[in-house]
């Protein structure tokens, strides 16, 4: 399965080596693909470095896992009605262009009315619902 990785999830495993990166490691253990646009890898450090600057050490470490793609463009049709701010239609968009089966975000305030649905393919999932959909809880 291939598994888009949002900012937010990207931000959570470089910032601490704790559940979320733990979680990806397995992921990747289990023979999923862990894929990431320029967009989000570019949002990620740019937090990391702010908030967390430490963890910019781990950066690399945790992108070593990830099949880095170039910054997407587009979205994902806007002929869809979705209660999404506009600055997180490159995220779906690109998780759709990069044939992902699972947008994986712990991001609730943008993506929470979307969790559990799948948009032109993908489904998007917050760690928990990936993890009990895998059986790994």
């Amino acid at each position: 399965m291939r598994v888009f990785l949002d900012a937010n999830s990207l931000f959570s495993a470089a910032k601490s080596n704790g559940a979320v990166r733990a979680f990806l490691t397995g992921l990747k253990d289990d023979g999923h693909k862990l894929v990431a646009d320029g967009y989000v890898m570019d949002e990620a450090r740019r937090n990391l470095e702010i908030r967390f600057p430490g963890a910019m050490r781990d950066w690399e470490s945790v992108l070593a896992d990830v099949e880095a793609s170039a910054k997407t463009s587009g979205s994902p049709g806007r002929h869809l009605a979705l209660d999404l701010p506009e600055k997180d239609w490159p995220v779906l968009a690109a998780a759709i262009q990069l044939r992902c089966h699972v947008l994986f975000t712990g991001d609730k305030s943008h993506f929470g009315s979307l969790y559990g649905q799948t948009i032109e393919g993908v489904e998007i999932h917050w760690p928990a619902s990936l993890a009990e959909k895998l059986g790994k809880r």
